[in-house]
């Protein structure tokens, strides 16, 4: 067997080890997030998140779209996330229930202040 044929499985399943990685993954994987929604479900700082969102994009993981000054982040290949739940399975390891990300209180992003009220925010 060729070894080279196995470097994208080794690359994949590095980008997706570290911990926080695996954490943005599950939260994505239920509905696309912003990230101040990130930064607030998961406590990391915003700097440290966009390295690891940075990464995953990096290795095709993820996409995002940007409305005004936010991105929205969700999965590019959500296999991914079978895959993560058969390896919890296998090491016998309950993952945590993510939800959706919902709106959040004193945040301007889309999700969280409908259109009409960012008008009247930007007014005052």
């Amino acid at each position: 067997m060729k070894q080279d044929s196995l470097q994208p499985i080794v690359s994949l399943l590095e980008s997706i080890s570290p911990l926080a990685r695996l954490k943005l993954l599950l939260l994505i994987g239920a509905g696309e997030a912003c990230v101040c929604h990130l930064e607030t479900q998961l406590g990391y700082r915003q700097a440290y998140i966009s390295q690891h969102l940075m990464a995953l994009r990096q290795a095709g993981l993820l996409d995002s779209r940007r409305e005004g000054k936010y991105i929205f982040y969700r999965l590019a290949k959500p296999e991914v996330l079978s895959l993560i739940q058969q390896a919890a399975q296998m090491m016998g390891v309950e993952l945590p229930h993510m939800e959706t990300v919902g709106p959040e209180e004193q945040c301007g992003c889309p999700t969280c202040v409908p259109t009409h009220d960012l008008v009247s925010l930007n007014q005052t």
